[in-house]
């Protein structure tokens, strides 16, 4: 006999594992761009319209101590989060920018390891609009890689011709393909 129950749980704790999983990726992939740049490179802007890395880190950093600290039990929106000055260049170095960046990460993966099955149906609000916690989460899993794209964009065109790609190569697909495929 089928038992749903357990298969619930299941695809409750795999979906769990996956979002950490996930989360963690978009993590390392800006990191590995951190460290294709110089010190200055983090703090340079296109223009005074555009953001910098490190304004984006710490919107970014903003954002998940806001979003998730008391995850389950207070908006999302935190009543101390100042959205508008994670705009403003506060960061000035590199240790700087990656103290803020792991503190946003850190509570975040806090947050997400304490989550049981159960707590994927309650519901959450984030700025007082009513979600479930499965769908807040969703909602980050598709803010955060958002802006690891654009750390990466900036990446790349500030390291030019030196950027070591951190997906496949240009031209280099069947080869990518071909040793994916012959792995047992």
């Amino acid at each position: 006999m089928f038992n749903f129950e357990f298969f619930k749980l299941a695809c409750m704790n795999t979906y769990l594992h996956s979002v950490i999983k996930r989360f963690e990726n978009y993590k390392a992939m800006g990191e590995l761009t951190f460290t294709q740049l110089n010190d200055e490179a983090l703090l340079w802007q296109y223009n005074a319209a555009s953001n910098s890395i490190a304004i984006i880190v710490q919107h970014m950093a903003g954002n998940m101590l806001s979003r998730w600290t008391d995850f389950l039990t207070s908006d999302g929106e935190k009543d101390w989060r100042n959205r508008d000055t994670e705009f403003e260049q506060m960061i000035n170095s590199r240790e700087e920018l990656l103290q803020l960046w792991n503190k946003g990460w850190d509570c975040l993966f806090s947050a997400l390891q304490v989550l049981k099955e159960d707590d994927l149906n309650k519901t959450v609000y984030i700025r007082n609009e009513p979600l479930y916690v499965i769908d807040a989460i969703n909602r980050q899993l598709a803010h955060y890689p958002y802006h690891v794209g654009q750390i990466i964009f900036i990446g790349k065109m500030i390291a030019g011709e030196e950027w070591h790609t951190l997906s496949i190569a240009k031209g280099r697909s069947d080869e990518f393909n071909k040793e994916k495929f012959n792995k047992k």
